[in-house]
C-alpha cells in the first residue's frame, strides 16, 4: 500500500491474537493472510480467499522462499537418518560413559553449548541443538519447554552476533545498499551495543546454572518431573524421540552422528564462500542452508552404505517418514512467509515504524528504536523482514543528527531478535518447537517471561548509551 494506515497491523496481530487463544495455528496464520487479502482486493471477502490462494503459490515461486521449504524437508530427512542410524543414541551413551553429562544441569549446558557453537545459521543451530539434547533432557526429567527455550535462546541471538554466516551477510549487504562507508567496521562495531542478544544469551545460561522457573516454566517443569513429557491438551510439532531402525546391523556409534554434523557445520560457511564468488559475506543464506544439509543427509547416508547398517532401500524410507514428519512445519512456513510477505506489501513495518517518528530527547531514540523494531518482528514475525524496514531508517536517522552509526544499527537489529524471540508467528520459534518436540504454543508462553526480561534489560541498556551518545 502506497500510504499505510492502521489497518495494516490488523492481519498480522489477528494472527497473533487467534494462535495464543486457539492454538491453532494453521488456522491463525490463514486468517491473518485471508484478512489481508481481503483489504487488497477492495475488501471484498471472496476475492480475499482466491487472493489468499494465490499468495502461497507465490511463496514458493520465490526461489530463496522455496530453498527454506525445502530445506526443512531435507533437515526432517537427516534427522530421522541420524535417529534411524543410531547416532544419536550412539552419541548420548558416549557421553554418560565418560560421565560428561551425568546430572540435569550439565544436559541443559550441553544444549546451551551445541546453540553457541553451531552458528552458522539460526535453524540448523535449533534442530542439532534439540536433536542432540532432547534425549538427555527426558532422561533427566527436564521439560521439553526448557530445552526449546535455551536452544531458541542461542540461535538468531548468537546468529546476529557472529558476523561469520548468512545473517552477517545479510545485514551487510543492508548496510552497503545505503551506501555506509566502511561498512563491515560499522556493523562489527554494532555488536557490542547489541544488548539484547547479549541478554538472552546470558539469561539462558544464568537460567541453567541458578534454576530459574519463570512464569508458566514452573508449571512446566513440575510437570516434567513428575515424568509428564507434555501438557494436556497439547500438541507437540514432533515425535516423541529418536526411534532406531529395528533392521540396524551395527551397534549405535556417534560417529554417525558426529561426521554428518560436522559437515552440516563446514558447509555452511564454505556454501556462503562459493556462492558469493569468494566473498563469503556476499553469499546466499538459503541456497547455503540447503547445500549443508543436503550434503550432510549424503555424507550420512554414504556412511550407512559403507558400514553395510542399512540398505538404500531403508534409507529411503527414512527419509521420506523424516520428511513427511516435518510436513506440518513446511506448511506453517509457507504460511508465516506468506503473512510476511503481505505484511510487507500492506506496509505494516513502515506504518509502525513511522508511529515512532518524530523529534523525542536523544536518550529516549535508541529505546525507541529497539521497540519500535521489536513491534515489527512481532507482528511480521521475521527479524529478516524487521532489519530491512528499520536499518534504512535508523542509518539516515543518526547521519542527520550527526550521532555514530553503531548504536542505531544495534537497537534496530537488537529488535529484530527481540520481538522475533516473542512472537509465536517466527519461523525460528516453530522451528524451535518442531526440535524439542513440544507443544509450538507452549514454547512461546514459557518463553515470554525470559523474553521480556531480556528485552527489559536491553531497553534499560540503550537509553544508557543513548545518553552518553
Amino acid at each position: 500500500m502506497d500510504d499505510p494506515s492502521w489497518i495494516s497491523v490488523l492481519p498480522p496481530v489477528l494472527a497473533i491474537v487467534m494462535a495464543i487463544v486457539t492454538r491453532q495455528v494453521y488456522l491463525s496464520l490463514g486468517a491473518g493472510i485471508w484478512l489481508g487479502s481481503t483489504f487488497l482486493t477492495h475488501f471484498d471477502p471472496i476475492a480475499g480467499l482466491g487472493a489468499s490462494l494465490e499468495r502461497l503459490v507465490a511463496v514458493l515461486g520465490s526461489a530463496g522462499d522455496a530453498r527454506v521449504v525445502l530445506f526443512t524437508l531435507v533437515v526432517g530427512a537427516l534427522i530421522t537418518t541420524l535417529e534411524a542410524s543410531g547416532g544419536v543414541t550412539g552419541f548420548v551413551n558416549r557421553l554418560e560413559e565418560r560421565s560428561w553429562v551425568g546430572t540435569p544441569r550439565r544436559a541443559q549446558l550441553l544444549a546451551w553449548t551445541l546453540g553457541v557453537v553451531i552458528f552458522v545459521e539460526s535453524n540448523v543451530t535449533v534442530l542439532v541443538a534439540g536433536t542432540v539434547a532432547r534425549p538427555l533432557f527426558d532422561r533427566f526429567k527436564i521439560s521439553r519447554e526448557k530445552l526449546a527455550y535455551i536452544i531458541d535462546s542461542t540461535s538468531a541471538p548468537i546468529c546476529i552476533l557472529i558476523p561469520l554466516n548468512a545473517w552477517g551477510a545479510y545485514n551487510l549487504s543492508l548496510l552497503e545498499g545505503l551506501d555506509v562507508p566502511n561498512a563491515l567496521g560499522v556493523f562489527l562495531g554494532s555488536l557490542l551495543y547489541n544488548f539484547y542478544a547479549l541478554a538472552a544469551v546470558a539469561l539462558a545460561v544464568a537460567t541453567i546454572l541458578w534454576n530459574i522457573d519463570l512464569g508458566p516454566m514452573k508449571a512446566a517443569q513440575a510437570r516434567a518431573a513428575a515424568g509428564t513429557l507434555h501438557a494436556e491438551g497439547s500438541h507437540p510439532l514432533a515425535d516423541d524421540g529418536a526411534k532406531l531402525d529395528p533392521q540396524l546391523k551395527i551397534e549405535p556409534r556417534a560417529r554417525n552422528m558426529l561426521v554428518p554434523i560436522a559437515v552440516l557445520v563446514a558447509a555452511m560457511p564454505l556454501a556462503l564462500w562459493v556462492t558469493g564468488d569468494g566473498d563469503i559475506m556476499k553469499g546466499s543464506g538459503s541456497t547455503s542452508v540447503l547445500w549443508a544439509a543436503s550434503g550432510a543427509l549424503a555424507t550420512a547416508w554414504i556412511m550407512l552404505l559403507v558400514q553395510g547398517a542399512l540398505s538404500v532401500e531403508r534409507l529411503t524410507r527414512r527419509a521420506l517418514e523424516g520428511a513427511g514428519a516435518l510436513l506440518p512445519l513446511a506448511i506453517i512456513l509457507v504460511l508465516a512467509l506468506a503473512l510476511g510477505g503481505l505484511a510487507k506489501e500492506l506496509g505494516t513495518g513502515v506504518y509502525i515504524a513511522a508511529m515512532a517518528a518524530g523529534s523525542m530527547p536523544t536518550f529516549v531514540l535508541l529505546p525507541v528504536l529497539f521497540m519500535v523494531g521489536a513491534g515489527v518482528a512481532f507482528s511480521i514475525g521475521s527479524s529478516w523482514g524487521t532489519f530491512a524496514i528499520m536499518i534504512p531508517i535508523a542509518v539516515p536517522t543518526a547521519a542527520s543528527m550527526g550521532l555514530p552509526l553503531e548504536p542505531f544499527i544495534a537497537a534496530s537489529l537488537a529488535g529484530g531478535v527481540f520481538g522475533d524471540h516473542c512472537s509465536p508467528i517466527s519461523d525460528t520459534t516453530i522451528v524451535a518447537s518442531l526440535s524439542a518436540a513440544t507443544d509450538h504454543i507452549q514454547h512461546v508462553r514459557t518463553q515470554l517471561p525470559y523474553a521480556l526480561l531480556g528485552g527489559a534489560i536491553a531497553a534499560v541498556a540503550f537509553a544508557v548509551l543513548g545518553a552518553l551518545t
